[in-house]
């Protein structure tokens, strides 16, 4: 079983020093030093309110979203940790769209700026149905520090499947 599979498309030293962490059982310390705190955003409420917060931040100008939940039946297998769709429907004469934001349980107890990270990921969507250089422009623009956070996101993911919660 690759324990590096998150990580696997980062250069090799940055895969050592996380294989070297995880055979040391050091992995979970390193994660805490860096987030010591889960975050307090547990249920649809929240999340949809932290959502809109972002979204009302960044991307005014951006369609409503009809839906913001965590949802359960995102799995890891699918290389999923959150989700957006948007759906058409003709009702008469008018095209009505959705959007739909749906967030991995997996980030109810994980450190806040992982959940902001996923957010903002399923956010640019929005704008961006394709992971693209301007898809990953608004994500840097939402989020300064978006490329550190997806590795460190991808490093948490290695740590609950293999090792367990770090909180």
């Amino acid at each position: 079983m690759n324990r590096l599979k998150y990580i696997s498309a980062y250069p090799d030293h940055l895969q050592q020093q996380i294989k070297t962490l995880m055979d040391k059982d050091q992995l979970s310390h390193y994660l805490l030093k860096r987030f010591p705190e889960p975050h307090k955003i547990n249920n649809d409420k929240a999340l949809r309110d932290y959502v809109n917060q972002i979204k009302k931040t960044y991307m005014k100008k951006s369609g409503a979203l009809s839906k913001i939940q965590y949802d359960n039946k995102i799995h890891l297998v699918n290389n999923a940790l959150g989700m957006h769709s948007y759906v058409s429907r003709v009702q008469g004469n008018k095209l009505k769209s959705k959007n739909e934001l749906r967030i991995s349980t997996l980030f109810k107890t994980a450190p806040l700026e992982l959940l902001n990270m996923i957010c903002v990921h399923e956010l640019a969507h929005i704008k961006e149905k394709e992971h693209n250089k301007a898809f990953y422009q608004l994500c840097q623009y939402m989020l300064s520090n978006y490329h550190q956070l997806e590795f460190d996101a991808r490093v948490y993911l290695t740590q609950v499947e293999f090792l367990g919660d770090i909180y």
